[in-house]
Order: structure tokens, then C-alpha cells, then sequence
């Protein structure tokens, strides 16, 4: 049985994976990773969703041209062409990345699942142990599964299997109302499948500010079949792809896609028998270094970061742990702690949604109805709204009207995750509504003129500035 002792052990080669910087050349280094070498985002995840998600865009380019009085058409989705595009590039990234950490001299690469020990030890499945002076856990998370008959069936997938169909479906049942469902729903519709989408709520990512939420939902039912308080009872097999039992109604379908959230790997690497914190959901609980608990003490020379700790599954989010926990592995005496700063996100749907901050609900609520203002700005109203005949876009702010203070921004529409972002600096630099609105020029007629007047209607203090 191979044992190894090493300066530092990580598990899991996503964000983990950029813990290894200069600083470890000179010391040994161990890191497991059971699945594809990469992690999700790289995988399964934000980067090949996205890359067919600006193919489906394209496709969608039809209802846009016919408003402004162009005829154009689809001639063909090439789906194994567009697969392969994708995956050939991510696969060469992964496996390049995997074989690059296994030539160096300094790392000791186990590519195996690991289950945690006590005093910072490891497990792999073949009996190999590694004992660390650190250790970071950075295990991620994997797709939920309902517990209902027929789950098993070839023709059921997730976001791990889902894309790398041999052919695109004529027909898809999408299992989730979350980000991950809307945005597959978006994308397989955009490229001409039929979608039906079950919610067991009544209302599509309800999460969301109320107002978007209602504009997505009626958006989302225009493009694709949104079945409301409406769960699948059961999956069973037919002639020719699924059945999907309702109750008293079946629907056929060549595939069914399961998106109804994600859970935390603490599980598989067997973190409660290690006897550490963990949240209701499964996360493990981390003190404001990123630092992991047991009976609420932090761990010595122990660390998370990521799907497995953190709330907010977001790849961004990760890598920003992975900087502080990267700094905090190099400097123990001087500890930094996570800014805890508003976290945006986007969801690359049809329309495109963006967030950050509060809801006008949230915000109403800790500020007080009289003390918040509230602008939602129509994308139409704009300029270079005109130019895209743009009926449905909204950009809307909320603001202290107090202090200026901006606390959140929800943007339904093209471009939304990129219009969002001035009020992301603004917030996290802590600019007030008014000096981001006038303390710079604002591009005429850029789309992102949404933006400079949203701020312009809020009820804010005068910042000087013109």
C-alpha cells in the first residue's frame, strides 16, 4: 500500500486546481480527482453550456430579423457538428491540464475518489493514503436526483450527460424550474427541439425579484411549454424514447432532462464520519478564512472552498475562494477573510437574466418601504432599444434613498449580463447611485444607456456631479 506526506493535499482539480502556484515548486503536493480532470465548470458545466447556448442564440436571430423586417431562416442545426466543436476543445483542455500535473515532479496526481481521515489524512479507493500538512477540499457538487420510478433509464440525463447526445431530440421533458433547467430549456428550444418544462411550483426561478420573475415567466411560456404545478410521477420506457407519467396524463418524449438543483459532495468523500460541521444541505461549514469546522472550531491547516462550502454555486464565487484560500495556505500568519461581498450571477436563458443584491421584496423589508427607491427601466425606451424593436427588456435598480447606497439590480434582456455590470463595481466599490450615473459618459446610443437612465430615476441625493 503507497502512502505519501506532503506540504499540501487537494481534492477535487476545479478551482482547486489553481491552488498550485509557484510557491509549492519546491514542496510536494497531492492532488485527487475521481471524475474528468477539470472539475464542473470546465466539463459539464458554465463553459460548454455556454458554447451551445450562442448556437441556439444564433438560431433565435430569426424572430429578432423578422421584427425589423428581414426574412431569414434556419436551414440546419448540425448538432454532432456543434457537439464535437465543443468537446473537442474542452476535452483536449481537461486532458492537457491532467497530463500536465502529472509530469511534474513535485505532484503526486491520484486519479481516484478519496474519503477524508482524521489529522488532515486521505484514502484513496486503491488503499493509497496521503497524510498533509494542508489540505484544501474542493470536492464541488453533482446533480440532484428525484427518487421516482424509471430515473435509471438510458434516456434520462442530467447536465453531466445531457450534451453529449448523439443527436439533437425532437422532443425534450426538462424536470426543474431552477437556473440550470431554464437555461437548458432556452438553449434545446432556441435549436428547434420541443420542450416541455414541469415546475412543481407556480412560477419559473422564484427566487428571482417578483417583477422579473413574472416578465421571465410569461417570456419562457412564449418560447417553449412551461407545465405548472406539475410533477412527473414516474419514467417509463417506450418504443421509442419515454413516457412521463403525470397522474392521469403521459407525455412522450425522445429524452428527459433531470435539473432540479445540485447537492454538495460531502457525502462521497465522507465528511460527517470525519466529524465535520456541516450545513442542512449538506455543505461543509467554513469560519470567515475559509477554514473548516468540527464542533464549531476551525481545523487546523484545514480548508474549503466552492460547490462543497459555499451557498452560491457559481464558478466565479469559487475562484474567488480559491485566491484567498491560495493566500491563506501561503501566509498563516497573516490570515485574509472572505470580503462576503454581493454576489452577482446570470442566467443564460432566453431572455437573458443578470443579478445582484436585493430584491425590491428584501430590500423593502431590512430598509423600509419609505426609505428605498426603486427604477425599472425598459430596454424599448432606449435608443438603441428602437433599433431592436426590444418590447420585453427591463433594467431595474434599487437603491437607500437615504444615502445613494445602491443594493440591487435585476436585468431581464440581451446583454444582461454584461449591462449589469457597472452597477457590480458600483456596489462593490461602494459608488452611490448618482456619482455612477453622472461621474462618467455613457456611450450614445449604446444599449447600455438602459443602465445610465435606470440609475438617472432613482430618488437619490445629489452628488454634485453633472
Amino acid at each position: 500500500m503507497t502512502s505519501h506526506n506532503v506540504d499540501l493535499a487537494i481534492i477535487g482539480s476545479g478551482s482547486g486546481n489553481s491552488l498550485i502556484t509557484n510557491y509549492w515548486d519546491d514542496k510536494k503536493v497531492a492532488i485527487a480527482e475521481g471524475s474528468t480532470f477539470g472539475g464542473t465548470c470546465l466539463n459539464v458545466g458554465c463553459i460548454p453550456t455556454k458554447m451551445f447556448v450562442r448556437p441556439a442564440h444564433l438560431a433565435r436571430g430569426v424572430e429578432e430579423a423578422a421584427r425589423l423586417g428581414v426574412k431569414m431562416s434556419v436551414e440546419n442545426v448540425d448538432w454532432p457538428a456543434m457537439r464535437d466543436r465543443i468537446f473537442g476543445r474542452i476535452d483536449a483542455i481537461s486532458s492537457g491540464g491532467e497530463d500536465y500535473r502529472e509530469r511534474l515532479e513535485n505532484v503526486e496526481l491520484i486519479s481516484q475518489y478519496v474519503t477524508l481521515g482524521q489529522d488532515n489524512t486521505l484514502t484513496a479507493q486503491d488503499g493509497t493514503t496521503v497524510t498533509a500538512k494542508q489540505l484544501v477540499i474542493a470536492a464541488g457538487s453533482r446533480p440532484s436526483m428525484p427518487n421516482i420510478e424509471g430515473i435509471e433509464l438510458d434516456a434520462v440525463h442530467t447536465s453531466d450527460s445531457v450534451m453529449r447526445l448523439d443527436k439533437l431530440p425532437e422532443s425534450l421533458v426538462i424536470i426543474g424550474g431552477g437556473y440550470i433547467a431554464c437555461e437548458f430549456a432556452a438553449m434545446f428550444s432556441g435549436l428547434g427541439t420541443k420542450v416541455t418544462q414541469l415546475v412543481r411550483s407556480g412560477a419559473l426561478m422564484r427566487q428571482l425579484d417578483t417583477e422579473i420573475s413574472a416578465a421571465y415567466n410569461k417570456e419562457a411560456a412564449a418560447h417553449w411549454t412551461v407545465r405548472y404545478h406539475t410533477e412527473a410521477k414516474a419514467l417509463r420506457q417506450a418504443d421509442s424514447g419515454l413516457d412521463v407519467v403525470l397522474g392521469d396524463e403521459t407525455l412522450s418524449a425522445d429524452a428527459v432532462l433531470v435539473a432540479i438543483g445540485r447537492i454538495p459532495n460531502t457525502d462521497k468523500i465522507g465528511a460527517e464520519k470525519a466529524g465535520l460541521d456541516l450545513h442542512q444541505d449538506g455543505r461543509l461549514k467554513v469560519d470567515e478564512y475559509q477554514r473548516v469546522l468540527r464542533a464549531g472550531k476551525p481545523v487546523t491547516g484545514l480548508y474549503a472552498l466552492g460547490d462543497i462550502s459555499s451557498a452560491a454555486q457559481l464558478k466565479h464565487v469559487a475562484n474567488y475562494e480559491a485566491r484567498l484560500v491560495a493566500y491563506n495556505l501561503e501566509h498563516p500568519e497573516s490570515l485574509r477573510k472572505n470580503s462576503n461581498r454581493a454576489v452577482p450571477a446570470a442566467v443564460f436563458t432566453h431572455p437573458e437574466i443578470a443579478i445582484i443584491g436585493l430584491t425590491e421584496e428584501e430590500a423593502r423589508e431590512q430598509l423600509g418601504a419609505e426609505n428605498l427607491t426603486v427604477k425599472t427601466q425598459k430596454f424599448g425606451d432606449t435608443a438603441y432599444g428602437w433599433a431592436m424593436e426590444e418590447q420585453t427588456g427591463l433594467f431595474k435598480v434599487l437603491a437607500d434613498k437615504r444615502t445613494g447606497k445602491l443594493v440591487g439590480a435585476h436585468a431581464m434582456g440581451p446583454e444582461s449580463s454584461n449591462l449589469i455590470q457597472p452597477v457590480i463595481m458600483a456596489m462593490n466599490l461602494d459608488i452611490d447611485a448618482h456619482t455612477a450615473a453622472t461621474g462618467q459618459y455613457w456611450i450614445h446610443p449604446a444599449l447600455m444607456e438602459v443602465v445610465e437612465n435606470a440609475l438617472l430615476g432613482l430618488d437619490v441625493p445629489d452628488s454634485g456631479l453633472l
